[in-house]
């Protein structure tokens, strides 16, 4: 850890914490942030309505059998986001270079600071003092160290640990442990007999390069050894956004799904006006009753935003797509985005 200190500091349930900090009363329940629509999934769930299964990703109908008693709410991701700023600009104001990741995690470098065990320790401490929220903290030489560190021992957990300490405290674990080692990958490592990090990590090269290709089996095998390099990167670079709505039942009719990819493109370009930005590339999303998943795509010569360049190509590309089934999910999305200039975005405005 001589020359790299990174920490991982990832907010405790934050959804639900954010909701116990307006609603005391509810502290020690069993509480679900998830929406209320038959198709809907959990958001977060606190470590209460954990114990009884319950998990991010889940169907709401599902975590309402395992948790009947539970408290269900729906979510406020407006109020989440005032909160992920207040705790966004403490972690600021003590860090110089963090990259954040969506509303509730950001890594830190700290490789510059002359004391990271009592700097984190003190952050957590005045992020807590000061929003009422609590974190856990991980601190290790990369990323990937600190990552799976900082959700050892959730809530308020605080662990360090070097390369080698990860190796040896997660070796026995399975493979999906490690971000980027996905549900599939697992499966198909499993089918090899390599089920854990520690076996993946001493597997046959040969072998693993057979089955997922040279690269990727090389890959996999600094991932579990717990080997990266990757830089904190202060600013993310945002490439696309989008809009999209899973249906409470499916939608056959045309005409319906028209005005629904209509109200999306709305929301969407409203939102890349407002942040100034603006892409070339339109593309549609479908999920359709048999739950498989279909885009199209097409690029432009230049970068647009507005509701009356984004809607027309986005409703073509469903026009010419033509559901054959049911649809179960539509989305609208632009990508390539880049900033705006003062001159187009004035246009921009002005098409509005």
């Amino acid at each position: 850890m001589a020359d790299r200190c990174i920490a991982h500091l990832d907010m405790d349930a934050f959804y639900v914490s954010v909701e116990l900090r307006r609603r005391p009363e509810l502290r020690g329940q069993p509480v679900v942030v998830a929406g209320t629509g038959p198709r809907s999934v959990v958001t977060t769930a606190s470590y209460e309505a954990r114990r009884f299964g319950v998990g991010s990703a889940m169907p709401a109908a599902r975590a309402r059998r395992l948790c009947p008693h539970g408290v269900f709410l729906a979510p406020d991701f407006a109020y989440y986001r005032e909160a992920s700023r207040e705790v966004m600009t403490i972690v600021r104001s003590a860090v110089d270079a963090i990259e954040v990741i969506g509303l509730d995690e950001a890594y830190l470098d700290l490789s510059e600071v002359a004391e990271p065990i009592a700097a984190m320790r003190g952050l957590a401490a005045q992020i807590e003092r000061t929003t009422g929220l609590g974190c856990s903290i991980g601190i290790g030489p990369s990323k990937l160290v600190a990552k799976v560190a900082s959700d050892a021992e959730k809530p308020r957990g605080f662990v360090v640990l070097t390369r080698e300490q990860a190796c040896a405290r997660f070796g026995p674990s399975r493979c999906g442990l490690v971000p980027g080692i996905g549900p599939k990958t697992v499966e198909r490592l499993r089918a090899l007999g390599v089920d854990s990090l520690a076996a993946l990590a001493a597997a046959d090269h040969p072998r693993l390069a057979a089955r997922f290709g040279p690269r990727l089996a090389a890959e996999l095998q600094r991932r579990a050894r717990f080997e990266d390099d990757s830089p904190v990167t202060e600013e993310r670079k945002v490439v696309s956004e989008s809009r999209e709505v899973t249906f409470d039942q499916d939608v056959r009719d045309p005409e319906r799904l028209e005005a629904i990819l209509d109200e999306l493109v709305g929301r969407l370009c409203a939102g890349l006006i407002a942040q100034h930005r603006r892409g070339r590339t339109i593309g549609i999303k479908i999920r359709l009753d048999d739950f498989s998943t279909h885009t199209r795509a097409r690029t432009l010569a230049e970068a647009v935003a507005s509701a009356d360049r984004v809607g027309p190509i986005a409703l073509e590309l469903l026009r010419r797509f033509a559901p054959p089934r049911p649809v179960r999910l539509l989305g609208v999305r632009v990508a390539g985005l880049e900033a705006a200039d003062g001159a187009a975005e004035e246009q921009l405005q002005l098409a509005l």
